[in-house]
């Protein structure tokens, strides 16, 4: 599975506030709440983003509230992967739990560029910086984890798997 995208890029301790601010959480429609994602850090990311791009962060990305609701708006926006320095633990596992792609590369952090074009190729972990001719190295997902992406979710996973 590979994704290919431009880059959004963020600095570090990115919290689930600002990913998604708590006053709009009111908001049952997924579609609508997803307008609001970034909007206090980046008030035009919803205009600019289209399907297939990526987010960079830095350390920490998606600390703060445990709620799902961020990693939800940010794959409703059309987003293929979140690359960061490191995750926080709840925001990691609620991504992996809605099959959102996420990745942990200082290296590729460090190097990317806002607007940069970036491909990933999840089954070798491999990030190239197309605009800068560039590489990075991702630990690829675990198999398990696949499963869970490839499926679109945990749900869907356990659901496939009762199936069979």
């Amino acid at each position: 599975m590979k994704a290919i995208g431009t880059v959004h890029k963020y600095g570090d301790n990115i919290d689930t506030d600002v990913i998604i601010p708590a006053r709009c959480l009111n908001i049952s429609d997924r579609r609508e709440l997803a307008t609001h994602c970034m909007e206090d850090i980046d008030s035009d990311f919803v205009k600019r983003v289209k399907p297939g791009d990526i987010i960079v962060g830095g350390f920490n990305f998606g600390c703060g509230s445990s709620r799902e609701h961020a990693p939800m708006v940010i794959k409703e926006n059309g987003i293929s992967c979140v690359i960061a320095k490191t995750f926080a633990r709840i925001f990691y596992r609620n991504a992996i739990n809605i099959g959102l792609p996420i990745l942990e590369c200082e290296e590729a952090s460090n190097a990317i560029e806002n607007g940069d074009k970036v491909e990933i190729d999840f089954d070798t972990g491999i990030i190239a910086n197309l605009s800068k001719n560039e590489s990075y190295s991702a630990i690829p997902f675990p198999a398990f984890i696949k499963e869970i992406i490839d499926a679109n979710g945990l749900l869907n996973a356990i659901k496939a798997k009762a199936k069979k």
